[in-house]
């Protein structure tokens, strides 16, 4: 057993302010010399990105959908070796998960952790009736130790004292209205943590109006737990699998990268704006933002690379962001763009969401890609449209999500696939990807 102070940040709902506020307690712990080990519940890329620049150490998705209930202590536990407090933002509401049920949930990951939940609470226009919310959420499942409170959007001094006057949970801080720390969104999401370094500013925030003490010994209170099981031996590493890591292609889990090297795959990053392909025997393209960034896309010479690289045979795997990369062309707001010209579609960004959720994919075509039958899950979340030539191949079938073409994703050429769904890579997913990068090698 391992013992691992930890406490789990969630919210109300969503806008409540949990994100700001956990980074902020991860900048004031860090402050103080603490090795923080940053989480977020569910399947997001963006606010992961704020953590690992705050805390200096890469922050893990934890999403029971995806990974299972042991893949996500497995990965907690592994994840947090080394530090002295692991810090958990939660996802939405603490009790909203998968179609209205507990699965994926703040709760379910709280549960799953046996961690000490800090609930975050918009207190603005309100002071004694927050604690019917906070009764409520403190009741609902008993199963849950929400063990005390952040009031958040503090009018004033008295506006706090009149709230902890009836209070029914220990209150860990009172955080004030503040205007002039803002964090940028666009149609994803907030904008990446490379873009901006608003959330560190929280962490003054935090250490002024929170009871940092307090919180610490709350995190010190959860319970040991199980040891991790030690990950595979590493073969050596002898497929070079290039990894498209720049402003247009940012979102990939930790996870991932992790199997693809346990797999023996040594990763060679480089950024399909402004570098030519490296010498690598397979490439992976992660999702992002092509759309932001197409005409530099579209100037640089690597597309033509890529795609001459396909035609040889290479095995390329897309998602999303890298789905569109691969496509004969991008049509955004500012011009039609041509892109690599690997898939037999073209790409066009729209104004609304046209997939978001969580995905069931199966294997149904043959690639070397992806290996034959096999099954995974993940995310998706898009604002683009695919118009495919009418030969189109497809390799997954979707038992949930809508994919590119209403349950049909995987659109697959030669040894390419590029798919909407970011895939939580299970066993055997990585070393297919390997394998097929070893036997081009060889051929």
């Amino acid at each position: 057993m391992r013992p691992i102070p930890r406490v789990v940040f969630a919210g109300t709902h969503s806008g409540c302010g949990k994100t700001t506020l956990a980074s902020g307690l991860m900048a004031a712990l860090a402050a103080r010399g603490l090795i923080v080990q940053p989480f977020k519940v569910g399947p997001d890329f963006i606010d992961p990105t704020h953590h690992s620049a705050i805390c200096g150490r890469t922050s893990r998705n934890l999403d029971p959908f995806m990974m299972g209930e042991a893949g996500v202590r497995e990965t907690f536990v592994r994840a947090s070796a080394g530090a002295d407090i692991a810090v958990v933002e939660g996802v939405m509401g603490l009790y909203d998960g998968l179609e209205g049920t507990d699965i994926a949930s703040t709760a379910h990951v709280a549960k799953i952790l046996d961690a000490p939940v800090l609930l975050v609470v918009d207190a603005g226009g309100a002071s004694r009736s927050v604690h019917a919310m906070v009764r409520g959420y403190a009741g609902f499942d008993p199963a849950v130790r929400v063990a005390g409170t952040i009031f958040n959007r503090i009018g004033s001094p008295r506006h706090l004292a009149m709230i902890e006057e009836t209070k029914s949970l220990p209150v860990y801080g009172g955080i004030p209205r503040r205007k002039d720390l803002a964090v940028g969104s666009r149609h994803l999401g907030l904008a990446m943590a490379a873009e901006t370094g608003a959330m560190a500013g929280f962490g003054a925030v935090v250490e002024e109006t929170c009871d940092l003490p307090g919180i610490i010994d709350l995190a010190r209170s959860a319970p040991p737990l199980p040891a991790p099981v030690e990950p595979p031996t590493r073969p050596e590493a002898g497929v070079r699998i290039g990894i498209a890591l720049d402003a247009a292609f940012c979102f990939y889990y930790a996870d991932n990268l992790d199997r693809l090297a346990w797999a023996g795959a040594e990763p060679v990053f480089f950024s399909p704006m402004t570098d030519r392909l490296p010498d690598v025997d397979a490439l992976y393209f992660g999702g992002g933002y092509p759309e932001l960034h197409a005409e530099a896309l579209a100037a640089s010479r690597c597309r033509e690379d890529v795609r001459r690289a396909v035609d040889d045979g290479m095995p390329v795997y897309g998602e999303c962001g890298g789905l569109a990369y691969l496509t004969e062309r991008l049509a955004t707001a500012e011009g039609d763009y041509p892109m690599a010209g690997v898939l037999p579609a073209a790409t066009e960004m729209t104004g609304r969401i046209q997939g978001l959720g969580y995905v069931e994919a199966r294997v149904v075509g043959t690639t070397p890609v992806l290996a034959p039958g096999s099954a995974f899950r993940g995310h998706e979340f898009h604002y683009s449209l695919l118009d495919c030539a009418p030969d189109a191949r497809f390799v997954l079938d979707l038992l949930r999500g809508r994919g590119i073409d209403g349950g049909r994703d995987g659109l697959a050429v030669q040894n390419a696939v590029g798919q909407y769904t970011h895939a939580y890579f299970p066993e055997g997913f990585a070393e297919t990807l390997v394998r097929a990068g070893e036997a081009y090698r060889r051929s």
